[in-house]
């Protein structure tokens, strides 16, 4: 299995996970604040960006294994939404080979159900999922605008999402579809009280597709988490808030490097 991992920076690894229908080429220049303290490892998810498609990695579990042999022993993960997820789920199956998890605009369940509020409604999700086969790119872009709803700049931050997506190309439907199932059937929840690495929680306060509430909760559950809510922000605050959202991860990885408790 190749997958893209684009690596530069000097000092701590750093691992980037994208979130549905992205690449790694997405973050944005704040990261060139972090090449002087961190090496980054700017991962393409399969059959995003320059990651060819591969069928091992349908389901969460499989994506955890086509991301674990590019994640160097004692690295942080940095993931966003679906990227979150497999954070998380990489923490649970390979607790020893993480330090540290930055969770930016993630949870551990995606949808709304009869005990779980802070999520899109499944109708939303199976409109994107019927919307992939009749036209893909349209159905991606109307997810780039769920994303930016909400934000102090939506304008700009859909321009950045959208010119961030073009610039690898199309992301392959069959990862969109899978990241979909995904999206629709995992449940993380019970699981969080097993994952002891310390973790930053970043949520947007006015995100509209992991909403703030989702964040409370995931921070509540996990043992070693510290939660910060971006009150002008949507569900892409690095984008949005790149200075505030980089003083955080930069301040939670001067911690975690010190062996503090951030």
């Amino acid at each position: 299995m190749t997958i893209q991992v684009e690596i530069r920076g000097r000092g701590p690894d750093l691992v980037l996970l994208h979130g549905w229908a992205m690449h790694g080429g997405m973050w944005g220049p704040w990261l060139d604040e972090l090449v002087d303290e961190a090496r980054l490892h700017i991962v393409d998810l399969p059959g995003h960006g320059h990651s060819p498609w591969v069928t091992e990695a349908d389901g969460l579990a499989g994506l955890v294994e086509a991301v674990v042999p590019l994640v160097p022993r004692g690295a942080a993960v940095l993931g966003w939404s679906l990227g979150g997820m497999v954070a998380l789920d990489l923490a649970r199956r390979y607790p020893r080979r993480l330090r540290a998890l930055v969770l930016a605009a993630t949870t551990p369940r995606f949808l709304t159900g009869p005990d779980w509020e802070h999520g899109l409604e499944p109708a939303v999700l199976a409109g994107f999922a019927s919307g992939l086969e009749a036209d893909c790119l349209r159905t991606v872009q109307s997810f780039l605008s769920l994303q930016a709803r909400g934000d102090e700049y939506p304008a700009a931050t859909l321009r950045a999402l959208r010119s961030q997506l073009a610039s690898h190309g199309e992301p392959d439907r069959r990862a969109l579809a899978a990241g979909l199932d995904i999206l629709r059937s995992v449940d993380l929840r019970r699981e969080l009280p097993h994952i002891a690495h310390p973790a930053l929680v970043i949520a947007g306060a006015h995100d509209s597709v992991t909403p703030p509430g989702a964040a409370r909760e995931l921070a509540a559950g996990l043992p070693c988490s510290r939660l910060r809510i971006m009150e002008r922000s949507g569900h892409a605050p690095f984008l949005s808030h790149p200075d505030h959202f980089l003083a955080e991860v930069r301040g939670f990885l001067s911690c975690q490097a010190q062996g503090r408790v951030a």
